[in-house]
C-alpha cells in the first residue's frame, strides 16, 4: 500500500533521472540554497530531495543517482534510526490496510479523552478491495471503507506528542492482535547505513527533526529541541556539519522559520508545490511533488515546471 504517495519504483525513478539530465541543470540542495542567497540560481536548476530517512534511499535511490551523476539530499528523522519499529504511519497501514478481519470496534483512550470507531463493512477487507486501494490516496477516501478508517485513525495521531502516539500505536496493535515488526521495504536506515549513504558524495544528508511532530501542533519549546537535536544526532553520527532541514509533513508555523535559522542551518524546504523564485525564503524553499509517475508523465511535468 501506498497511502501517502510516497514511493517511486526504481525503474520511474530511472527514468524520471534521464528527464532531469536532458531537459534540467541538476545541482545539490546547498548549491541551490548558495546560488539562491547570491541570486545566481543557474538556468533550469533541479535539487532532488528525500524524506524521512527509509532503507530503500540508500539501496534503491543511491545507486540510480550515482549511475545518472545526479546529487541528492535525503532527510533524516534521528529518532528512527536505532528502532526496529516502522515510522508510525507506517506501522498503521501495516496493522490497518492489509486483508483480512479486524474487530468491529476500536477505542483509543488519549489524554483522558475517549475515541471511538464502529468499523461496520469496513470489519472485513478483501484482497480486491486492497488491490483497489493500493494506489489510492488515503485523504480521498470514501466514508464506511477501510482506507477512510485508516485516515480517521491517522488524523487524530498525526499531532500528538511522540510518547502519546506510540501508546496508541500500542493499544492499536493489541487490539489487532499484530507485533511491532519493520518489513525491509518500509523500515528506516540504521546508523551505519547513514554513514554509508554519505560516501562517494553523490548524497548529504540533511535533518528532519528527531521523532517527526507535527512542528505546528505543539509548543515552541518542543519545536526547538525537536530541530536542534536532530542537528547535534547527525552531526555526532557524520562527524560534519548537517546544514540543510526539511519540515516534517511541511508544517510549521511563523515562529518555527527563525528556529530553524538559529540552529545553524542554512536552508530548510518546505511541502508547497512551486518554483524557487528570486523572493522565496530560503528557510521555507518550495518542492515539487514526485510521485511514482512513468517516464513521459515525469518529461511533461518536469517541464511545466521548469517553463512555469
Amino acid at each position: 500500500m501506498d497511502p501517502w504517495s510516497l514511493c517511486v519504483t526504481p525503474e520511474h525513478f530511472a527514468q524520471h533521472l534521464e528527464a532531469i539530465k536532458k531537459h534540467a541543470h541538476p545541482i545539490s540542495l546547498r548549491e541551490l540554497a548558495q546560488a539562491h542567497q547570491e541570486g545566481k540560481v543557474p538556468q533550469g536548476a533541479v535539487a532532488i530531495t528525500f524524506d524521512d530517512g527509509y532503507a530503500n534511499n540508500l539501496h534503491q535511490a543511491k545507486p540510480l543517482l550515482e549511475r545518472y551523476g545526479v546529487p541528492g539530499t535525503v532527510f533524516v528523522s534521528s529518532g528512527y534510526l536505532n528502532s526496529h519499529r516502522e515510522f508510525w504511519w507506517d506501522e498503521l497501514d501495516r496493522v490497518l490496510l492489509q486483508p483480512g478481519r479486524l474487530p468491529e470496534k476500536l477505542s483509543l483512550n488519549i489524554n483522558g479523552s475517549t475515541h471511538q470507531w464502529e468499523l461496520g463493512a469496513a470489519v472485513d477487507y478483501s484482497e480486491e478491495e486492497h488491490q483497489r486501494d493500493y494506489a489510492r490516496q488515503a485523504w480521498g477516501a470514501q466514508p464506511g471503507t477501510r482506507l477512510f478508517f485508516y485516515h480517521s485513525v491517522w488524523q487524530l495521531l498525526q499531532p500528538l506528542p511522540e510518547q502519546h502516539r506510540y501508546q496508541a500505536m500500542d493499544e492499536i496493535l493489541t487490539w489487532a492482535e499484530a507485533e511491532p515488526v519493520a518489513r525491509e521495504t518500509h523500515r528506516s536506515m540504521f546508523p551505519e547505513e547513514v554513514h554509508t549513504l554519505e560516501q562517494g558524495g553523490v548524497v548529504e544528508v540533511g535533518a528532519h527533526t528527531v521523532n517527526h511532530p507535527l512542528l505546528s501542533a505543539h509548543s515552541t519549546v518542543l519545536q526547538q529541541d525537536e530541530i536542534k537535536q536532530s542537528k547535534v544526532d547527525l552531526e555526532k553520527l557524520l562527524g560534519h556539519p548537517v546544514k540543510t532541514f526539511a519540515y516534517p509533513y511541511g508544517a510549521y508555523t511563523k515562529e518555527t522559520v527563525p528556529l530553524v535559522e538559529e540552529a545553524g542551518f542554512v536552508c530548510a524546504c518546505s511541502t508547497v508545490e512551486d518554483t524557487v523564485w528570486r523572493e522565496s525564503d530560503r528557510f521555507e524553499l518550495p518542492r515539487f511533488d514526485a510521485i511514482n509517475w512513468d517516464g513521459k508523465e515525469f518529461e511533461q511535468r518536469l517541464l511545466s515546471w521548469l517553463n512555469s
